[in-house]
């Protein structure tokens, strides 16, 4: 029977699942859990295993300032082995950078409280329960999907809906064999240190569990009913999402995880626009020095019109697609 209490499987499916959601109320917030959200991964992929070139041009995009140059690289936090080898563009900007960039620090995945801390935020306070916050139908569902998939539901009473959500997702993907040790920040980050590299991150763990508390309980029940509704489909969207993003075409990426996002603007500007936007002036920070850098963040961050590729053209830098030698 599967483990609920802990995200699924064990404690480490616990974090990884609750990381990456941020457009949760939105058309896909499965998606998105793997490409917008860095989401706590733990680090244990063999990173030789990126080395050789894999098919597609990847989501690589080269930055120049009058200065030097940086990378942005699109990652997908949760992958499946035969998602590798990735596309050789990748391994073009990690030999050409002498620092990497994540979402989150460098360890910050590797810390002890980190599941106290997302346990705490994503809990009600004794008294207040699950059931009793949202709609009889939505606990309906859950109780369908624990039933489907050898959970007992009273795991689920204490906790918030969106880490309820979270905790679903994380039991979808590893039934497709997507692992966030095999995400693309988690190889990377593995590499890095055994090569010596220096890293750092554009965000904190605490900003990231924070931006659930600005989720109204209506917009958490939205993403735990978005979540149930969609586990079906999760195959074929994971599969669609995964061509998107090795071919490179972010902005097909953006239109299909945002199809329905006019629904839901606050959401949008939450967990997508106002970081993207946060980003700019640290991304500006490392395109005055000289030295190259390679930024890994969620692909969905990248494309349409309020995504990192637009922001930083409006800055005035050049921005093209890396192809591999």
């Amino acid at each position: 029977m599967m483990n609920v209490e802990y995200g699924m499987t064990n404690e480490k499916s616990f974090h990884h699942g609750l990381g990456a959601l941020h457009s949760k109320a939105m058309r896909h917030p499965l998606l998105l859990i793997t490409c917008i959200l860095s989401a706590f991964f733990a680090c244990a992929c063999d990173g030789q295993s990126i080395v050789v070139a894999g098919k597609g041009e990847g989501s690589v995009w080269k930055v120049e300032s009058a200065t030097t140059h940086m990378y942005l690289c699109g990652t997908i936090h949760l992958l499946r082995e035969s998602d590798y080898p990735l596309p050789g563009s990748y391994e073009v900007a990690y030999r050409d950078s002498k620092k990497l960039v994540f979402e989150l620090p460098p360890g910050s995945q590797h810390d002890p409280q980190l599941a106290v801390r997302m346990r705490q935020a994503g809990s009600y306070p004794e008294g207040s329960d699950l059931p009793s916050k949202i709609r009889p139908e939505t606990w309906d569902a859950l109780a369908d999907w624990c039933t489907k998939n050898g959970a007992g539901i009273g795991a689920f009473k204490p906790f918030r809906p969106w880490l309820a959500a979270l905790t679903i997702a994380a039991t979808e993907y590893a039934a497709v064999g997507a692992a966030p040790d095999r995400g693309v920040d988690s190889v990377f980050e593995e590499r890095m240190v055994k090569d010596g590299k220096t890293g750092e991150g554009l965000e904190t763990v605490d900003l990231q569990i924070g931006l659930f508390s600005k989720l109204t309980p209506k917009q958490q029940e939205q993403l735990l009913e978005q979540t149930l509704a969609e586990v079906k489909s999760l195959p074929d969207q994971f599969e669609r999402m995964i061509t998107a993003w090795r071919t490179g075409n972010v902005d097909d990426l953006n239109k299909m995880m945002f199809e329905e996002a006019k629904n839901y603007p606050d959401l949008m500007e939450i967990f997508l626009n106002k970081r993207n936007a946060s980003w700019i002036s640290k991304l500006q920070g490392y395109l005055s020095k000289n030295e190259p850098a390679m930024v890994l963040v969620g692909a969905g961050h990248l494309g349409g019109e309020g995504g990192v590729i637009a922001l930083l053209k409006a800055k005035g830098y050049k921005v093209e697609k890396v192809k591999a030698d």
